[in-house]
């Protein structure tokens, strides 16, 4: 169970059956690493932690009731008013570091926050850690941007956390709708068992402890065994207990340090994971002895939290916008194909296909005019009535959904290895008739970190949580339940049905009805027709405008303006010529090199695949060749002797990457002011396509680069576009050092992290260490087949590593900084040595000999 404390509560006897009650925010006591002391709003003090003399030399009788000026420096005070006054919002936590609180007395680290009308303020001895906290959090968010995929994102943020605290375990612990939690990713040292994929029960983290996540994101226990001290008084002269919620030394629940306990837990951190305001997961850090990181490494830890909150919220939604995009194209085809075929309705397998592409489901019913049609997995005919019957008690024109069919329709049991969850769609009013969609029931094993129900036994304190057996793994089969349909699905899901409405004039049940659905269609039709005949006069009316601002005479507007529309139109042509389908790039750009150039369009030579645009995409890119050309032809490499190389290519995610480089023309100055052609090049693929274009004025020519995100490619055929194909470069061997574990040892986190990916890469096992310590348990605790040396980890060198691999046998490499100024003992004269900093393909060449070498 996650952290719980109170002070009402010191005397509140927690057992496993009132655990989610326990005030866990008024415990009223600190863990030891610190002191707290509270003043009133007149700076007198109202409270102390037991152990104030422990740091500052005064015990809390000696301060109670006192003004704080007479304890602290005016100065201490000073800063501390200051703090105060940058709070904002009523959950706000200020930091000062290394102040002295006492004249001629140590430094202190402090947190200052308001609870209540009081002002409580938190301290613990200087670290004096001069590590920059927004440096290093800026390299380690630079690392997380760069991560491909949503897996990639979450694991590489659980190595920062664990490169940035140190702890031996740190799991990216994600919840579930029901509160159950899944392990997504995880980092751990060499030798500690993996929790990746385990589950664990919604009651391990009661409601209150998750309330506690989201107003204080940031928790460490630094010492599970180490004794709490109270805070005196417990309560104030009205009774009421001290509020902790966001005090960093705030003590823990009993039953949480039992639960770690249980695990072998000796000190824990977690970050909370907040996505739109709800609490999404955690970092969840374990160490197997007392650790306490850093005041510095704290607050940098805590900052990373919220910046990678927002980047897994910012990329959540990006996924979601990506799928409801590509969930709008079927259903646009779906619309399209219906309309012209509207016996395509009551065909079930082929809706099937088309639905299936962007709600996925095992089966799929089709109920119009009394008429069933079914396809994959779907209950029998009577059973689907019973279904539709069901159905028709839900309000009309609304999509109904549930992954529980039985709880509505008992007699749904019978079938539920075919239907458990159902989406329907209803097509009409009158008569009701739906696209239902069916989900089996998901039968899945089900690994719990722990029973469920949490086993207990009887002791001096009541009922008590057990050892969970070392997380042993215990199966649930979840059963009578299918998987639930998401909110983008259901979003889709009445995006289908909206479109289906449009084109479902026969199931009218008059021939009045059919009329006014028809002058429906008709109405909506000519407001679709005037909305695109406004926006075809908004863009002839800019061009108009922003062509008459950066023209000197009457015959260049006329022109520029000419070349311009002309451009549009010929991107229009293309595109309508089979009714406003794909069109492709290759025949984009030279039409328009044509059409400018002449027979001079053989100085722009086009390299890459055969690509297909969308429509809108088509347009906005032929307006921004357009004007490239102009500007090349104008002043650039077509203006002279020069010529263009375009090439383009389709990377991993789909998306269109171009590039322009001009060759052989006059040099090339950067333009002063920024015209309508300027603005065109450099904001409309951003601003239209939600791309990206970089534009460099070298002197020996313009470079352009431009990105087209992937729901504008259409498709990517076979057979070549270009004349000329770019010849790629032989990539490095993957299987290099496939089957083999490799120590690298590197102690700055970035550079440790680029290397196991650029080892990873070639196959192998990674195990990473920075020091001679952690390196020398690594090679105790697995094989190690080859390694690869940081020559110099800080304070200390990798020699002693090297000696101990030399001495079991064991091929190995220097990685140095340094450069040629390295020199290597004489036993080590003929290692290899990789200067920094090094590419994936630099260590497979190094790499290559030295495994030639041992055999």
């Amino acid at each position: 169970m996650a952290d719980g404390s109170d002070p009402t509560a010191t005397d509140f006897a927690v057992d496993l059956t009132n655990c989610d009650r326990e005030p866990i925010h008024v415990l009223g006591k600190v863990q030891s690493f610190g002191f707290l002391m509270a003043l009133t709003a007149d700076w007198l003090v109202s409270r102390v932690s037991a152990n104030s003399a422990d740091f500052i030399g005064r015990a809390p009788e000696e301060m109670l009731g006192q003004p704080v000026s007479a304890i602290f420096t005016g100065e201490a005070i000073h800063t501390l008013r200051n703090r105060i006054t940058l709070l904002r919002g009523p959950d706000s936590v200020e930091r000062v570091f290394s102040l002295p609180l006492m004249e001629g007395g140590p430094a202190f680290d402090v947190a200052v926050h308001f609870s209540g009308p009081l002002v409580v303020i938190e301290a613990e001895p200087a670290s004096h850690d001069e590590m920059e906290a927004s440096s290093t959090v800026r390299s380690m968010v630079a690392r997380l941007a760069q991560a491909d995929g949503m897996t990639a994102f979450l694991r590489d943020g659980a190595r920062q956390v664990r490169a940035l605290t140190g702890f031996d375990r740190v799991m990216v612990y994600r919840f579930a709708d029901a509160g159950d939690g899944e392990v997504v990713a995880e980092a751990f040292k060499p030798g500690v068992d993996s929790f990746l994929g385990l589950h664990y029960p919604a009651s391990d983290i009661p409601a209150q402890a998750r309330a506690l996540y989201l107003r204080n994101i940031f928790r460490i226990i630094a010492d599970v065994q180490a004794q709490p001290v109270p805070v005196v008084p417990a309560l104030d002269p009205t009774g009421a207990a001290l509020d902790m919620s966001l005090c960093l030394t705030r003590a823990v629940s009993p039953i949480h340090i039992e639960y770690l306990g249980n695990m072998g837990v000796g000190a824990s951190l977690s970050i909370s994971i907040i996505v739109e305001g709800k609490l999404w997961g955690l970092f969840a850090c374990h160490h197997y002895s007392p650790r306490l990181p850093t005041f510095a490494q704290r607050s940098a830890a805590e900052l990373f939290g919220q910046i990678f909150s927002m980047m897994l919220e910012s990329r959540e939604r990006a996924e979601t916008a990506s799928y409801e995009g590509k969930a709008r194209q079927v259903a646009d085809r779906l619309l399209s194909a219906v309309a012209q075929d509207h016996d395509l309705l009551s065909n079930a397998r082929w809706l099937g296909d088309i639905i299936f592409d962007t709600i996925p489901a095992d089966g799929v019913g089709v109920y119009i005019d009394g008429q069933m049609t079914f396809s994959g997995l779907a209950p029998d005919e009577a059973s689907f009535s019973a279904i539709v019957t069901m159905l028709n008690r839900v309000a009309a024109s609304q999509i109904y959904t549930t992954d529980s069919l039985t709880k509505v329709l008992p007699e749904a049991a019978a079938y539920a290895d075919r239907a458990s969850g159902i989406l329907a769609i209803p097509l009409s009013r009158r008569p009701r008739d739906y696209v239902v969609l069916f989900r089996a029931e998901q039968l899945r094993s089900v690994r719990w970190a722990g029973k469920p129900e949490k086993d207990i036994e009887y002791g001096p304190n009541g009922p008590r949580l057990t050892p969970r057996k070392s997380f042993e793994q215990w199966s649930q089969l979840v059963q009578g339940v299918a998987l639930a349909f998401t909110p983008a699905e259901l979003r889709v899901a009445e995006a289908l049905r909206t479109a289906l409405l449009e084109v479902i004039l026969r199931l009218s049940d008059s021939a009045d009805a059919e009329r006014q659905r028809a002058h429906e269609k008709q109405e909506l039709l000519i407001a679709e027709l005037n909305h695109r005949v406004r926006n075809i006069l908004s863009l002839i009316r800019g061009l108009l405008s922003q062509t008459r601002d950066s023209a000197h005479s009457v015959e260049e507007f006329i022109g520029t303006l000419e070349s311009r529309v002309h451009a549009l139109a010929r991107a229009h042509d293309q595109i309508t010529a089979d009714r406003w389908s794909p069109a492709r790039l290759y025949d984009l750009i030279e039409v328009e090199a044509g059409a400018y150039l002449g027979e001079r369009s053989d100085r722009v030579r086009l390299t890459g695949p055969n690509v297909l645009l969308t429509p809108g995409c088509f347009t906005v890119l032929a307006l921004v060749i357009h004007e490239m050309l102009t500007n090349a032809a104008k002043y650039g490499a077509l203006s002279d002797n020069g010529s263009v190389a375009i090439d383009w290519r389709v990377d991993e995610d789909g998306s269109l990457l171009l590039d322009w480089t001009e060759i052989g023309g006059p040099p090339v100055v950067a333009p002063t002011r920024r015209g309508f052609g300027s603005t065109v090049i450099e904001r409309s693929i951003p601003y239209d396509l939600g791309g990206q274009a970089e534009i460099n004025y070298r002197l020996a020519g313009i470079e352009a680069h431009f990105c087209i995100p992937s729901r504008h490619v259409v498709s990517v055929l076979s057979d070549s576009a270009g004349r000329d194909r770019a010849k790629q470069a032989a990539p490095v061997t993957p299987g290099l050092l496939r089957g083999r574990n490799v120590l690298l040892v590197e102690d700055n986190m970035i550079i440790a992290m680029d290397g196991e990916d650029a080892l990873r890469d070639l196959g192998a096992e990674v195990m990473t260490a920075a020091s001679v310590g952690r390196a020398r348990e690594a090679i105790a605790i697995q094989p190690v087949d080859l390694a690869v040396l940081d020559f110099n980890l800080g304070h200390e060198t990798s020699l002693p590593v090297a000696d101990l691999l030399a001495e079991r046998g064991i091929p190995f490499l220097f990685a140095t900084g340094y450069g040629d100024g390295l020199e290597l003992p004489e036993r080590f004269e003929a290692v290899t040595l990789v200067k920094k900093p090094y590419s994936g393909a630099t260590l497979a060449q190094a790499l290559a000999p030295v495994i030639d070498a041992a055999g």
